[in-house]
């Protein structure tokens, strides 16, 4: 099960793009919380406490609990907009989350014991992550931070399936369930094969040569 992680912030009346600018001007970060059959709640955040939790992958892809003014409120990230080139998230969208209702949300895959299996010790061949991140479907209380993919038996040639794929108990991934296991290998080991291709000054060089030649037998003549 996945930890708690705790966002603290507080309620805001002031609304529109000035509101917005002065608050951004404050180090705050403006937001909304709407979803679960409630009306939307303006609130804001410190920018610090946003920019810390960005780093981290559980911030966009796990349940967390959002404590605006002293009450708790389940919720997801479900949108956010960045600076094109500052580190400053400029604004956030919060979903409420019903407990008892399932969610789909991307979880992040973690690839384990890469550099220790045979397809990583074999000279020439490449492993390849298609997938980072798998959709999945179940109740917030069994989403998984992250999901584990062991790569330490992957030989060359291998192909890993999404079928493949050790989820845990209540969580199902939502392609499968709609039938689709793709043929998009979350892992493959190909071969390389290297093309040596004639270098330019050798090429010249065969060319030059029936060429260097006519004028002696002319000379013999």
């Amino acid at each position: 099960m996945a930890q708690t992680h705790e966002i603290k912030a507080e309620s805001r009346k002031d609304e529109g793009k000035g509101a917005s600018r002065r608050l951004r001007r404050a180090s705050y970060v403006p937001a909304v919380v709407y979803g679960a059959g409630q009306p939307a709640q303006s609130i804001q955040i410190e920018h610090n406490t946003i920019l810390l939790a960005a780093k981290h992958e559980w911030f966009f892809s796990s349940v967390l609990d959002l404590n605006v003014d002293g009450k708790v409120q389940k919720v997801l990230v479900r949108d956010w907009q960045k600076h094109p080139f500052k580190q400053q998230m400029l604004h956030m969208d919060f979903l409420r989350i019903d407990e008892n209702a399932k969610l789909r949300v991307n979880v992040p895959l973690h690839f384990l014991n890469q550099e220790k299996s045979a397809a990583a010790k074999t000279s020439g061949v490449v492993i390849s992550h298609n997938l980072t991140e798998v959709e999945v479907s179940c109740l917030p209380k069994d989403l998984p931070e992250h999901i584990e993919l062991d790569l330490a038996d992957l030989k060359p040639g291998d192909i890993i399936h999404l079928s493949q794929l050790k989820l845990p108990q209540g969580v199902e991934s939502v392609a499968l369930h709609l039938g689709a296991d793709h043929d998009v290998a979350v892992v493959t080991a190909n071969t390389v094969k290297e093309e040596v291709e004639e270098a330019p000054a050798e090429a010249a060089a065969t060319e030059a040569a029936p060429a260097a030649a006519a004028p002696a037998k002319d000379a013999k003549k």
